[in-house]
C-alpha cells in the first residue's frame, strides 16, 4: 500500500507542476547524442497540462511496481555509462566520458577496465568464444566495432550510419539498427552490410528470436514497439512492422528476459521508468495499447534510462544517461 500511496503523490505532483515534455525531443544538444537529435514524427505529440499521460494507467494490476526505494546501487564507478550487457556473472558498460569499456562483477560492482577507445556505445553484443568478444554499435564512429582484451577495438563494418541496437542474426551477422536512417541493417562480421527494412520511426532496441524480430520505435509513440516476421526479414521479403505495445513514448531499451517478457524503459514526463509486455498475448490480439501492459519500475531518474539488462536469475540492471550510478533489484517475483 506504501507504494501505491508513493506513485499516487508522485502522479498528483507531476499533474501539479504541470511537466509536459520528457528529455527526448525537447533537451539542448549535449555531448553524447541521444534520439532526440532525430526529428521527432508528427504521428507524436508532447503532452500538455490539458492532455494527461497515458501511462499512468498502465500500472499493473497483479503487482505493484518497485519504486526508487526498492533500487539498490551496485556501483557508481563509471562515469558515464551509456548502455549495458549482463553476461556471464559481469555486466558490461563503455563509458562516453573516457571512452572506456569497464567490466564489472554482477554482485559486488568491482570494476576493472576492460578495453580503451569506444566512444559510444548503447548496446552491445557479448560472447565467449574461446575468450570474450564485444560486438560493439559505435553510434559516435558510425562502426560496428570488435572488442576483445588483446587488442583495441577494431573497426569492422565502417560507414555504418549512426547505429544504435544489436541483435545476434547468426554465425556471421547482426540485426543493427541505424538511428538516422530509419532502417535495420544486415552487418556481417567482415564487414558488410545491407539494408533489410526501411521506414521506422528513430529505431533504437532490438530483439530476435527465432521466429520474430522486436523493434521499438523511439520517435514514435503510436509504433512504439513492433514486430516483424523473422524469416521474411533475412530474406529482404515485403513485409508491414506489425504493432505490438502503441501508446508509450521516448521508448529506448529492449530486452527479453527468461520469463518470457518484453522488457521496456520509456518516459513519464521527464522521468525514467522500465515496463513489461507479454509479446504473446499483444501478438495475438493484435497489438498491445499503453493501458495492457505492466509497469515494473517507477524511478526517480530523469529520462532516458540509457541502460537496461537482465541477467539469469532476473536481476535487473539500470541506469540513466549522464549518471555514474549503477542500479539493481531482483524482479523474479514481480507479477507472481
Amino acid at each position: 500500500m506504501l507504494r501505491v500511496r508513493v506513485i499516487a503523490v508522485i502522479g498528483l505532483i507531476l499533474v501539479l507542476v504541470g511537466i509536459s515534455t520528457g528529455v527526448f525531443g525537447q533537451s539542448e544538444a549535449t555531448p553524447t547524442p541521444a534520439p532526440s537529435k532525430t526529428p521527432v514524427s508528427e504521428e507524436t505529440s508532447p503532452p500538455s497540462e490539458s492532455t494527461p499521460e497515458p501511462e499512468v494507467t498502465s500500472i499493473s494490476d497483479v503487482s505493484e511496481p518497485f519504486t526508487q526505494t526498492d533500487l539498490r546501487v551496485l556501483t557508481g564507478n563509471v562515469q558515464r555509462p551509456n548502455g549495458i550487457q549482463w553476461f556471464d556473472n559481469y555486466l558490461w558498460t563503455s563509458c562516453t566520458g573516457d571512452w572506456t569499456v569497464y567490466r564489472l562483477e554482477d554482485e559486488s560492482g568491482e570494476t576493472i577496465t576492460y578495453s580503451y577507445g569506444v566512444r559510444m556505445a548503447h548496446t552491445m553484443y557479448v560472447e565467449d568464444d574461446g575468450g570474450i568478444n564485444l560486438w560493439i554499435p559505435d553510434y559516435d564512429l558510425d562502426a560496428l566495432v570488435l572488442v576483445s582484451r588483446q587488442s583495441s577495438p577494431v573497426p569492422v563494418a565502417e560507414n555504418l550510419p549512426k547505429p544504435w541496437g544489436i541483435a545476434y542474426l547468426d554465425e556471421s551477422h547482426f540485426f543493427i539498427t541505424s538511428l538516422t536512417e530509419n532502417a535495420i541493417y544486415k552487418v556481417s562480421r567482415e564487414g558488410e552490410f545491407e539494408v533489410l527494412l526501411d521506414g521506422f520511426r528513430s529505431p533504437t532496441g532490438i530483439v530476435a528470436t527465432e521466429d520474430y524480430v522486436y523493434v521499438v520505435n523511439n520517435g514514435s509513440s503510436r509504433r512504439s514497439i513492433e514486430w516483424l516476421d523473422r524469416a521474411k526479414l533475412e530474406a529482404k521479403e515485403a513485409q508491414e512492422p506489425q504493432p505490438l505495445l502503441s501508446g508509450v513514448q521516448n521508448a529506448t531499451n529492449l530486452v527479453l528476459a527468461n520469463d518470457g517478457y518484453l522488457y521496456f524503459t520509456y518516459a513519464l514526463g521527464t522521468r525514467g521508468l522500465v515496463g513489461r509486455v507479454d509479446p504473446t498475448a499483444c501478438m495475438e490480439k493484435g497489438g498491445c495499447t499503453n493501458d495492457e501492459f505492466q509497469i515494473v519500475i517507477y524511478t526517480e531518474l530523469a529520462s532516458p534510462l540509457a541502460g537496461l539488462t537482465i541477467s539469469d536469475d532476473m536481476t535487473l540492471y539500470v541506469h540513466t544517461i549522464y549518471r555514474p550510478e549503477i542500479y539493481q533489484v531482483n524482479i523474479s517475483e514481480f507479477g507472481g
